[in-house]
C-alpha cells in the first residue's frame, strides 16, 4: 500500500503547525538509510544499532531504516499519524512508535529503555527528516542532551545544510556551525529537490550526516564554556569579537582594552569577528576567558 493511500484511508489532514512535507519518491529514503551505514543489507542481515527517528511521518523512511538496523524507535508528535504508521509498519517487528514531542522528551531514560536487547546495549544513532521550522532546536537538543550518539543524519533545508557544513570566514558560517564542531563533523551527503515532497516546499533540501567524535573531543566543561562564547560572538554578527564578548564579563577581561589585548594576542588583530574563528579557536578562547 502506498503512503498516499494510507493517508487517504485514515482521512489524514496535514497540519501546517507541524511543518509536514512527506517524501513521495521511495528512492530517496533508501538513499538516506544507505547513508547511515556501510552495512550490506542484501543478505537480510541488519546493523546492530538502535536508530532514533524524529518525525517518521507516514513511515516511508522508517521502513528503510528497519531493513538496515536492529531496532528503530520513531517519535511522532502528530497523534493523527499514529494509526497511519500502525498500518504502514505492520509488517515490521523491530519498530516502536511513540506519540510524543521530541522537544519535551528526556532522551537518556527513553533511549536506555529501548537500546537494551537480550542484555546487550546497542549503539544509538539518529536519522530524521526534520521540519524546517524546528531544525536547529532539535539538532541542539540531540547534541546537548545525549552524548552517546554515533551519528546524526538529517534531511534539512538546503540553506541550513550549507550552514551546518560551512567553513570559517564564509557567509554561511555561524553559531550552529561552530557549535556542531564541539560534538562532531558535518558532511553533506546529497541534495533532494522540492519536487520529491507532498506538499511541495518552496525550497530544496539536503541530507547531512554529523559524525560524532568517539571518544568525545571536548569535556562537558569545555563545551559549556565554549558554547557561551560562541553564542555571544554571534549575537551581533557584524560586530567585532571584542565588542560581542564584553557582555560575558569574564573574570580579568571585563574591559574593552583587556579583551582587545587578548584577541590581538590570540588572533593577530583586534578587529577579528566571530565568523572568522574555527571551533578549535573558540575552545582556546573560552579557556583563556574562563580558565
Amino acid at each position: 500500500m502506498s503512503d498516499n493511500y494510507l493517508l487517504e484511508k485514515h482521512n489524514f489532514k496535514m497540519q501546517k503547525k507541524y511543518g509536514q512535507n512527506f517524501l513521495t519518491d521511495v528512492r530517496i529514503p533508501s538513499r538516506i538509510a544507505d547513508g547511515c551505514t556501510d552495512f550490506d543489507v542484501t543478505d537480510g542481515k541488519r546493523a546492530d544499532s538502535l536508530i532514533l527517528e524524529v518525525g517518521p511521518g507516514a513511515g516511508i523512511l522508517t521502513k528503510e531504516l528497519a531493513k538496515r538496523f536492529t531496532k528503530v524507535l520513531a517519535v511522532e508528535i502528530d497523534e493523527e499519524l499514529i494509526p497511519v504508521l500502525a498500518d504502514s509498519l505492520a509488517g515490521y517487528d523491530n519498530i516502536t512508535v511513540i506519540n510524543k514531542d521530541v522537544m519535551k522528551v528526556e532522551l537518556a531514560p527513553l533511549l536506555a529503555e529501548h537500546r537494551n536487547i537480550d542484555g546487550k546495549k546497542l549503539p544509538v544513532s539518529v536519522c530524521a527528516n526534520l521540519p524546517y521550522y524546528i531544525t536547529t532546536p532539535v539538532l541542539m537538543k540531540l547534541l546537548e542532551e545525549y552524548g552517546e550518539f554515533s551519528f546524526i543524519t538529517v534531511m534539512v533545508q538546503k540553506e541550513v545544510a550549507r550552514r551546518l557544513c560551512a567553513k570559517p570566514a564564509t557567509d554561511e558560517y555561524g553559531a550552529i556551525t561552530a557549535a556542531i564542531g564541539l560534538y562532531g563533523k558535518a558532511t553533506k551527503l546529497f541534495d533532494v529537490s522540492a519536487g520529491n515532497f507532498n506538499p511541495k516546499p518552496k525550497v530544496d533540501s539536503s541530507v547531512v550526516k554529523i559524525s560524532l567524535y568517539e571518544p568525545a573531543k571536548y569535556t562537558d566543561e569545555q563545551i559549556e564554556k565554549t558554547s557561551k562564547v560562541i553564542k555571544s560572538a554571534f549575537s551581533m554578527r557584524r560586530k567585532t569579537l571584542v565588542n560581542t564578548l564584553l557582555g560575558l564579563c569574564a573574570p580579568g577581561f571585563d574591559t574593552k582594552e583587556k579583551l582587545s589585548d587578548l584577541v590581538t594576542e590570540m588572533f593577530g588583530k583586534p578587529t577579528v569577528r566571530g565568523e572568522e574563528l574555527s571551533t578549535e579557536q573558540f575552545v582556546a578562547l573560552a579557556q583563556r576567558l574562563f580558565g
